[in-house]
Formats: structure tokens, C-alpha cells, sequence
């Protein structure tokens, strides 16, 4: 196979991040995602690994027990079983345990983790090598279907696992052996003769090696995750060598095209969303650390072009992405059904991660407000109330069947969700040399250094249930840096003001950017209109058509059986219709909406009719959709008929 050219590699760049995010121990979060943060630490965390274990993923794991052999029946013609992605639900499940134990200290949860990690040592190999399906189920053949069988992908995920529970408890057992299992990587890929030119099936663990990278110090591993974007879909195509290889014809592939897989053509060339949703947005996140990392111009073309097909012809209004159950990813442009969204919670998370990355070379209120929108409604929705059952698909319409699950068979979303959501405090903020950018509000405090001396900065505020955000900034001191104020899309006006006086600042890219020397006691005080609103479809959009959707800031709105007499597609919004804030018996301090509407009739109960159906006022409520599905089950949504 043909060898990525040294300039590609890496070898000629020299790497520079401008914005990185804090890290968790950094941020002390409150406000609305605080008690969030204390039911996943303090409930959620745990769950997960009753769960794994009920599951037998430490049975496979630990040598010193009885091999459970093949749990989960293969699938996709006998090509995978998800039992070998076992490995990265136990990572994410360590990883959303670390920022837990960042949150609130638990010696129970502390040393069920240790017991993992402990497994996970003996089982490794003297090479370093770390897979528990091909140590116990396939011994003797690593490495020879990564298109399939997500053995990086797994890497990836128990490497991020180990950098957080460095982070949160100073161990570095975990570390030391997923360094081990990266030196391993390391040595057999690569644009070196003799190594293999193979790459991710299911992208991710671009992300781990650039956290890894960071977190060491070693340069060859962000130089081996720039490999594996540089890499992928260049000819001959190492996924149909690699099926040669194993004796079968690359069109015999389940889903037909390496599309699926985001291997179809380098990643330089790529223009379009397309395939599996979560291998798209973790891929696409990779090259943005990448970009930001070396420095490396020559992706932005495709990042933004990628962007601009997801977000103007894709994106569902949630902020979800990918249609089709057949596929969990993309069908064709404009194509965003309701009822039968696939929404994958875990392509939501994928998409917060690119998201943020595409905030790394400069404050840009498009991808923040995409993270925002994809965090606050379709990640959210995945974790029920009490922190207990997950959504793994999020239709925007249901019938009263469609309800969180317990498990799955394929348990990726429930700890992606959760690591994302314990971890959310390093998603508010972007720091570089001389800038600090305000990327999402929330009562917090949070410690950096920034233009060399300490910053102190602590949000005050109630948001998202109002605009208000008072923001104290603390350097130890006098310093000259610039502070980046986000200022949404959906705000329709914002005042601002420091120390009391009023400024009269306009936004670059979304973001107010203010430079001055700052000092101890400077205040600043953002107030964005949260005024209701609805939204309207693109035309092409046909499930939509003649709708409309709620929104209240970062929220989108739905309304519930439980909340209304007649079946929800009866009631009629009025284009201009009065929208009103209220609040619920069950989340009192959750902004409900109260809608002044229509609702429709029959004059009988024959199926077909001549004369139309009579129409009376209603009111309508609605709630945030993230909520939906936490009390009594029946209907549900999100797209409202317009009266005609």
C-alpha cells in the first residue's frame, strides 16, 4: 500500500493549539447543570458499572475468571457482534467515573474502578497490546478487520478513560498502560515503511491521541493521530486490501459502500455528510484537533464545507443528526422525518465534540451554538430525570411507545452521555495565550492562567431560565488580555455592560471581544433576550411542512399527552400567536411555555367526511424536549401544525 507522503505525516508542521478547553478540575459548575452533574456522580456513575458487570464485560476483561465466551450473537453477516466494543463502554464508563470522583469524592466508586484497571493490567500483552476480545475470544488476529470490528475505536475510548481518572485521581496506572497500548499502536502504524497504513473503522481514537499527546507530552502520539486522518481514504483503500487479505470481496461489504465508514476518498476531498452519524462526527472532530494542532490549513476546506452539509440541509432542529435506523447515519439531503428519527444520542455527543474542536483556532458563535443546541436538547434527552434509563434513538414525534431504555444490547450511548454530561464544564470555556472566549453560560467558577498571570472568573446566573449572566473577573493581577462574550443566534437583542456602564460593543463571529487591562473587581453583565419564538422549516424539509417548532433560547419546546385532552396533531398554532412563560408542578423551576392555540373536533366518528372538523380554542403547554418522557407515558411533538 501506498505510503502517506512525510509532509502529510506531520513531520514538517510544528504543532500549535491556540484554544484549548479547561480542564475539569478547573470549573466548579452549579446552576442548572449542577444537580445534573451530582445525580450522574453520584448515581449515574455507578449505574454504569453495575450494568457492564451485569453484562459479563468484566468476565471478558479479567483472566483470572472463566471466560465467558461468545455473549452476543454476531450480527451483519457474521461479521460483528457488539460484544467487541466492550472495551469502550467499560472506557467511558471509567472515564465518566473520574470526573464523578472529581465531583464527589467516593473511595466505593474509586476502587471499583481500580478493580477494572487491575483486570485490564493482567490481561495486556508484554507488547502492550490491549484488546479483551482478541486476547480471549480471536487470539491471533489483531489487526485484521478494522473496518468492522472498532478495534481502535476501543483504544480510543479506554485511553480517554485513563487521562481522566489521571486527572481526577492522580493515578497513573491507567495512564502508564494505555501508553503501553499506544506505543503498541505506535510501532505497528504508521507512514513508515514496514508498518501498516490501516486506520480507524469507527473514528475516535484521533481524539484520545491528541488528549494523550497533550497530556504527556509525546509528540508521536499526536503525530500518529495526524497519521490516521492523513490516512484514511487514500488509494488503494486499506479496507479492501484488508478484505482481500482476509479472503472476501470488498463489495460484500453489509453496508455496501465504504461511505458508511467516511473511508470512501481522503479526507481532503470530502464535501458531504454521509454514512454512520457517530463514525462522520468523531472523524470529522479528529480533524479539527488536527487542524488546530498542526496548524494545518488544508483541512479547513473540507471542515467547512462538512459543516455547512450538515447544519444547512441535515441537522434536525434538536440539534440531532442522521435519519435512518438501517445506516444510524445519513440518508439524503432535507430527508429529517419525525416520527421515525434515528437521532442517535451518541451522534448528538459526537457532534458537540466536533463542535468544540472547530472553536479551537478562533471564538465562532456557528459552532458554538450548534454545540449548545445539540447539548441542550438531543444529548440531554438521552439521560432520563433521575439519571437512571437512556434514549439510544430521539424521535421528535412519538406515538406513546418509544421510551428510554434500561440497557442495550449496544450500550454506547448510555456512558457517552454521561461522560459528557460530568464532564460539561470544560465545554464553557476556550482559553489561548491572551484570550479567554465565554463559549456557554452557567453559574460557575472557574481557575486559568491567561497572558501570564492567575484569572479567577465566576458566572453568575440563573441561565438558562433568563438571559442575566453577571460575570467576575479576577485576575491576581492587573493583566491585558481579551474576554469573548458569546451572543446567540436566537437572541434577538443583548445589553452589556462593565462595572455599571453601559458598552456598546458588536459582535465578531457571535462573540463581543472585548481587550482591556483587567483587574480584581471588574464586573460584567450580559443580559440576552429569551423572548419565545417560533420556527419554520426550509420548504424542502416535506415532514415538516405547514408546522412549526417552539423555542426559548438554547431550548426547543414540545408538547405531551399528559398534559392535554385531545391527541396532540388536533391542536393548530396561529402564526403570531401569544407564547407566554410559565411553570410545571414537576420541575418548578423549569420555563414552561403556555400557547395560545386551536385544537380540532370530529363532528363524528366516521373515518372520512365531507365537512372539515370543527376547531374552539385551546391552550397548549409545552416543555423543554429534553424532559419528555419522565412522567406518564403517551404522545409526544415537537413539530406543531400551523393553522391554515
Amino acid at each position: 500500500m501506498n505510503a502517506i507522503p512525510s509532509s502529510q505525516a506531520g513531520e514538517a508542521m510544528q504543532p500549535k493549539a491556540k484554544f484549548r478547553p479547561l480542564a475539569v478540575n478547573q470549573i466548579e459548575v452549579n446552576g442548572f447543570f449542577g444537580p445534573k452533574l451530582d445525580i450522574t456522580a453520584t448515581k449515574t456513575a455507578k449505574l454504569l458499572f453495575d450494568r457492564c458487570i451485569e453484562a459479563r464485560m468484566l468476565e471478558l476483561v479479567d483472566p483470572l475468571l472463566p471466560n465467558p465466551g461468545i455473549v452476543i450473537p454476531f450480527q451483519h453477516n457474521n461479521t460483528v457482534t457488539t460484544q467487541m466494543f466492550w472495551d469502550s463502554d467499560f472506557g467511558k464508563s471509567i472515564e465518566t467515573a473520574a470526573y464523578a470522583l472529581n465531583r464527589h469524592r467516593d473511595g466505593e466508586l474509586e476502587a471499583r474502578v481500580d478493580e477494572v484497571i487491575d483486570a485490564y493490567g493482567r490481561l495486556q500483552a508484554e507488547d502492550g497490546y490491549l484488546n479483551s476480545w482478541y486476547l480471549r475470544i480471536e487470539p491471533g488476529k489483531r489487526w485484521t478487520n478494522l473496518r468492522d470490528r472498532h478495534e481502535l475505536y476501543n483504544a480510543g475510548h479506554l485511553m480517554e478513560g485513563a487521562i481522566a481518572y489521571y486527572h481526577a485521581t492522580g493515578k497513573r496506572k491507567f495512564l502508564d498502560i494505555m501508553c503501553r497500548y499506544a506505543d503498541c499502536i505506535d510501532a505497528t502504524f504508521g507512514p513508515e515503511d514496514g508498518k501498516k497504513k490501516g486506520y480507524p473503522g469507527h473514528p475516535e481514537l484521533e481524539l484520545a491521541l491528541i488528549k494523550l499527546g497533550r497530556v504527556t507530552g509525546e509528540q508521536r502520539y499526536l503525530d500518529l493521530a495526524k497519521f490516521f486522518v492523513d490516512a484514511r481514504g487514500q488509494a488503494p483503500n486499506y479496507f479492501d486490501e484488508e478484505a482481500y487479505a482476509r479472503g472476501e470481496k470488498p463489495e460484500d461489504f453489509h453496508f455496501s459502500t465504504l461511505e458508511y465508514c467516511q473511508a470512501h476518498k481522503p479526507v481532503r476531498e470530502q464535501r458531504e455528510v454521509v454514512g454512520h452519524a457517530v463514525r462522520a462526527a468523531y472523524l470529522y472532530a479528529g480533524m479539527a484537533d488536527v487542524a488546530t494542532e498542526f496548524s494545518d490549513a488544508s483541512l479547513d476546506p473540507a471542515l467547512e464545507a462538512l459543516w455547512a452539509h450538515l447544519t444547512e440541509r441535515n441537522l434536525y432542529v434538536t440539534g440531532g443528526f442522521g435519519p435512518s435506523k438501517e445506516n444510524e447515519g445519513l440518508t439524503y439531503d432535507y430527508d429529517l422525518p419525525n416520527d421515525s428519527a434515528y437521532a442517535e444520542t451518541c451522534a448528538a455527543v459526537a457532534l458537540v465534540f466536533w463542535s468544540s474542536r472547530m472553536l479551537g483556532r478562533a471564538p465562532d458563535a456557528r459552532y458554538a451554538d450548534v454545540m449548545e443546541r445539540a447539548l441542550y436538547n438531543n444529548v440531554l434527552s438521552g439521560l432520563s430525570d433521575d439519571g437512571t434509563h437512556f434514549f439510544y434513538d430521539n424521535p421528535l414525534e412519538s406515538h406513546g411507545h418509544h421510551h428510554r431504555w434500561r440497557w442495550h444490547r449496544c450500550p454506547c450511548c448510555p456512558p457517552n452521555a454521561a461522560r459528557l454530561i460530568a464532564s460539561i464544564g470544560t465545554y464553557f470555556y476556550g482559553l489561548s495565550e491572551d484570550e479567554v472566549a465565554l463559549h456557554l453560560y452557567c453559574d460557575n467558577k472557574a481557575e486559568m492562567a491567561v497572558a501570564g498571570s492567575r484569572l479567577t472568573l465566576t458566572q453568575k446566573t440563573r441561565y438558562p431560565a433568563d438571559g442575566l449572566i453577571a460575570l467576575d473577573v479576577a485576575p491576581e493581577t492587573p493583566t491585558r488580555f481579551t474576554l469573548s462574550l458569546r451572543v446567540p443566534a436566537w437572541a434577538k437583542g443583548y445589553s452589556l455592560t462593565l462595572n455599571g456602564e453601559k458598552l456598546d460593543a458588536s459582535p465578531e463571529k457571535g462573540y463581543i471581544r472585548l481587550q482591556r487591562l483587567w483587574q480584581a473587581g471588574d464586573r460584567l453583565v450580559l443580559e440576552l433576550d429569551m423572548q419565545p419564538q417560533l420556527l419554520y422549516a426550509h420548504a424542502h424539509v416535506a415532514a415538516d411542512q405547514g408546522r412549526a417548532a417552539l423555542l426559548r433560547g438554547p431550548f426547543v419546546y414540545c408538547i405531551e399527552g399528559v398534559d392535554h385532552a385531545a391527541p396532540l396533531n388536533s391542536y393548530l398554532l396561529k402564526d403570531g400567536c401569544t407564547i407566554s412563560t410559565t411553570s410545571i408542578e414537576t420541575w418548578p423551576d423549569t420555563v414552561a411555555l403556555s400557547i395560545n392555540a386551536l385544537v380540532e373536533k370530529q363532528k363524528d366518528d366516521a373515518l372520512y367526511g365531507e365537512e372539515p372538523p370543527m376547531r374552539e380554542g385551546a391552550n397548549l403547554m409545552a416543555i423543554p424536549y429534553y424532559l419528555w418522557d419522565n412522567r406518564a407515558p403517551g404522545e409526544m411533538l415537537v413539530w406543531l401544525r400551523r393553522e391554515a
